[in-house]
């Protein structure tokens, strides 16, 4: 194949102290603003947003030709805090093309893997050392219930794409909470 399809040559990379992949050639930062209306307390989001626009979480990406035999390898800084009762998360996504699979390796602090397809509906507790899978067709988005950052290495097909917009108009089928102290997993339709 030409070297303009696929990348032409084996590399390495570096995760550093604090999660950052090294070289990261695109990073995305989230702020609470780029999330409003996911979260499903309004007055508490509201509330964040008249003070401050927290950051909620990073990607450092090193980025791939868009082709079904190419990997992207990104590592996601997912900071601690909450808006109301619920912990700060992703955005959460489908891949565009639905087929895609995707693996997590947690690196540090504590979260859950959110997962939902077809009225099915999982979390995944990690933390450092766990592998997570998301099988094709899956939404998926993850969530900080510690007090440090949850940090952790994802792989992906490099044409899996992302599809953010349906997790915008038709959200997850359940939420993490903050119950008294203790992480709570409960469905939407209960809140």
């Amino acid at each position: 194949m030409s070297p303009t399809t696929l990348t032409d040559a084996p590399f390495s990379l570096v995760v550093d102290e604090q999660g950052v992949l090294k070289p990261a050639t695109s990073t995305v930062e989230r702020r609470l603003s780029q999330m409003k209306g996911m979260y499903h307390d309004a007055a508490a989001e509201d509330q964040l947003l008249a003070g401050d626009d927290p950051l909620v979480y990073e990607v450092f990406q090193y980025d791939m030709p868009e082709h079904v035999g190419e990997l992207v390898v990104c590592t996601t800084l997912l900071y601690p805090g909450r808006v109301g009762d619920e912990f700060f998360m992703t955005k959460g996504h489908y891949h565009e093309q639905r087929d895609r699979a995707e693996v997590y390796y947690g690196l540090s602090g504590e979260g859950q893997l959110v997962v939902a397809y077809e009225g099915q509906h999982h979390t995944v507790a990690m933390g450092p050392k766990t592998v997570a899978y998301v099988p094709p067709h899956w939404a998926h988005r993850t969530v900080n219930t510690g007090d440090e950052p949850f940090v952790f290495l994802a792989v992906y097909h490099g044409d899996a794409g992302h599809d953010y917009g349906s997790i915008e108009t038709e959200g997850f089928p359940q939420r993490v909470l903050d119950r008294d102290g203790s992480v709570a997993i409960v469905p939407q339709g209960e809140l």
